[in-house]
């Protein structure tokens, strides 16, 4: 029997399990809902794998080069899926957001790509219901249920993979008027993140529930950039 063929049957029979897959990457596309997918060759094998966008961005720079991608693969009555992740971290993560009453495959994803990694498992463990609806089709309902299931386990496997903490940051009422002066002014939500997170290794600032303050000082480090 052929490699590709006990591969296939197996995963028929939902006894394989993928941890990860090395390959080359040959091109990535977008079908007609909007989702990223990865072509990945391994062995002559062409395995289409969906990515997360932040993903899908990183690889078609590299098409063409070797890639490590862990993956989880999920048996449906139409078929095998495949979804890919760049570290073990982010997959594990999305096996607990699957785990979930009610987040699917593709809400699990869109939480992975509205946040970072530290700032999805943040929102979790502090329950920052606002910051998990950010993302496309979760709801605050679906939010509340997130952090309910989720946050006592998050915060030990938080541990477990060294993500930082970013607890470290403006309380959630500076942080609000924060970041709605600085979209008002025309910022994008990366930069706002990223000046959040500079302006946070200011002990001193991290003090000061003063919103006039942070605004001031980000729109002052946002200028120079």
């Amino acid at each position: 029997m052929s490699e590709a063929m006990g591969r296939s049957q197996a995963l028929g029979r939902g006894a394989f399990m993928f941890s990860y897959l090395k390959g080359e990457a040959i091109a990535i596309h977008r079908n007609l809902q909007g989702r990223f997918f990865l072509i990945l060759e391994v062995r002559d094998i062409g395995y289409e794998i969906q990515v997360p966008g932040r993903l899908a961005q990183e690889l078609a720079a590299a098409i063409g080069q070797p890639q490590h991608i862990f993956v989880h693969s999920q048996q449906r009555e139409d078929g095998t899926y495949l979804y890919g992740f760049a570290s073990a971290a982010a997959r594990d993560l999305f096996r607990q957001l699957i785990s979930v009453s009610g987040i699917g495959a593709q809400g699990a994803i869109a939480l992975l790509d509205t946040l970072t990694l530290p700032e999805l498992v943040q929102a979790i463990v502090t329950a920052d219901h606002r910051q998990l609806a950010k993302a496309p089709g979760i709801g605050k309902k679906t939010a509340e249920r997130l952090a309910l299931e989720l946050r006592s386990k998050l915060s030990q496997w938080r541990d477990q993979f060294s993500l930082p903490d970013t607890a470290a940051q403006p309380n959630a009422a500076v942080h609000e008027d924060l970041e709605l002066t600085l979209l008002a002014l025309g910022y994008q939500e990366t930069e706002i993140r990223g000046a959040i997170a500079t302006l946070s290794q200011d002990s001193i600032l991290l003090q000061n529930d003063n919103a006039d303050e942070w605004i001031r000082r980000a729109i002052t480090l946002l200028s120079q950039t």
